[in-house]
């Protein structure tokens, strides 16, 4: 069988039969691969047929899968609806528009994107900092308007939901509350939140959701603040644990529980994973406050700390962790084509599912070719990056590898145990709604292998080429 590129021919606006038509019997597997140095781009290979091996030996490489073991259900996979994106977005011509929401939100002829996140206001991928309301001493929120988002950031997230062809799961984050509500009197460089603006701050997030809901858009869930341990150059506010424990538990978990918004999935931390665990037990081991608390969030800028994800999970397996920001940083464009972007990727997501995140949400889902528009500089790669020049749309490999997660894992897909006797294959495996089992195996070594998928006392022979990733859906 000839492979079958899957987003070649987007420019062109061909469709790609039997994308996602998993044939649910145990005795084929299909396979999708990308790999450096070839043009496989979650190209479709040859299916593969199981045949009995009772019991797989130590040397042959082997990824062994036991259905009867699930872990965690997913959420869904995806990118952030920044200004960013939907400034880009709205800068394409119409079949460019089209192509690109193709590409990354139809779940047949594209990845499937079905978790998003958003901004409450502006952020650093917004081309200047904006509130909802800029009245100093407006307590009572009278002035409280999103007319800033119905120009661009609105109509994008509509779209982005109209070519999924079903539901995309989006959660908010507010990088920054208004400058008159800080104690710098500044959205820029840190700061803190006055605690006589507690109430109106809390009351802000309600009445986003609210706008939000009355225009179509649910918002599904809230951070508390992005990275509240960094006062960065751009919008940001920072919060220690004992301070974020005390706004959820006073402020923000009684005012969305009053306005009748206590289904609105609530997460802290919102930071990188090395402090994850610290900021966990600040807010967890308070009753008062962990009872307004669905989970938290995590980054990925310093340092991997996989392990103290699952550390998370392990002391309060009631509590849910997702992955809401990630992306390579300091745009280059002569450097998009680099392998290790996609490697990345891969590597943080395999490692995040497999140690009880229940959602991942890469940073930008579109960027220009500046790798912005971004108010302070703070320039950045995209999976899918716009000439808004000549309308040209460039996929890196970033965006095929979060493909081979966010196409076949999809939402309700319940982890399964999966594991490898080959130090050179990582690999996670899911069973979907539908019936279907998914597979993913990633390579980063300069060798290709051999190796067998085994489950249950059968097992189908494949190869992992070096630096590839590979999907195989049964």
């Amino acid at each position: 069988m000839k492979p079958r590129p899957l987003l070649f021919a987007l420019g062109a606006g061909l469709a790609f039969p039997g994308l996602l038509n998993p044939m649910h019997a145990a005795s084929i597997s299909r396979i999708f691969v990308t790999a450096e140095g070839t043009g496989d781009r979650l190209a479709e290979k040859s299916p593969i047929a199981f045949e009995l091996l009772p019991q797989p030996d130590e040397v042959f490489p082997t990824v062994m899968i036991d259905e009867r073991k699930s872990f965690q259900t997913m959420v869904g996979i995806g990118g952030a609806l920044t200004d960013a994106a939907a400034e880009t977005y709205a800068k394409l011509p119409p079949g460019r528009q089209r192509e690109f929401l193709t590409a990354c939100f139809d779940p047949d002829k594209g990845i499937g994107y079905s978790l998003c996140r958003t901004s409450i206001h502006s952020c650093d991928f917004s081309s200047a900092s904006y509130t909802y309301d800029d009245t100093a001493g407006d307590t009572e929120l009278r002035n409280f308007s999103i007319a800033h988002d119905l120009a661009y950031r609105i109509p994008f997230i509509k779209a982005a939901m109209a070519a999924a062809r079903g539901p995309v799961t989006l959660f908010a984050s507010p990088w920054s509350p208004p400058a008159w509500m800080k104690t710098t009197n500044n959205m820029l460089l840190g700061g803190k939140l006055r605690p006589e603006c507690a109430q109106a701050w809390a009351g802000y997030f309600v009445k986003f959701v609210q706008a939000y809901g009355k225009e179509g858009i649910t918002i599904w869930g809230l951070t508390v603040q992005n990275e509240p341990m960094s006062p960065q150059t751009w919008e940001s506010c920072t919060y220690t644990g004992s301070e974020e424990r005390d706004f959820v538990r006073d402020h923000l978990g009684p005012a969305l529980a009053r306005a009748g918004l206590s289904g609105v999935r609530l997460m802290i931390w919102d930071h990188n994973r090395g402090l994850i665990y610290q900021r966990a037990k600040a807010v967890y081991d308070d009753p008062e406050a962990a009872k307004y608390v669905w989970g938290a969030a995590f980054h990925w800028y310093a340092g991997d700390h996989f392990d103290n994800v699952r550390m998370v999970h392990d002391a309060w397996p009631e509590k849910n962790l997702l992955f809401s920001e990630g992306c390579a940083e300091r745009f280059d464009a002569a450097r998009i084509k680099d392998w290790q972007w996609g490697e990345k990727y891969g590597v943080s997501v395999m490692r995040d599912l497999n140690n009880w995140a229940v959602g991942w949400t890469d940073w930008n889902v579109l960027l220009d070719e500046r790798g912005g528009p971004n108010h302070v500089g703070n320039f950045c790669y995209a999976p899918v990056i716009a000439d808004t020049h000549t309308g040209a749309l460039t996929y890196m490999n970033s965006f095929y590898y979060l493909g081979h997660f966010s196409k076949f894992i999809r939402p309700g897909a319940r982890r399964i145990a999966a594991t490898s006797n080959s130090d050179n294959l990582l690999t996670t495996a899911f069973r979907n709604p539908d019936g279907s089992t998914a597979v993913v195996v990633l390579n980063t070594t300069d060798q290709g292998f051999p190796f067998r998928l085994w489950a249950g006392g059968e097992a189908a022979t494949a190869s992992s080429p070096a630096h590839s990733i590979l999907t195989m859906v049964y």
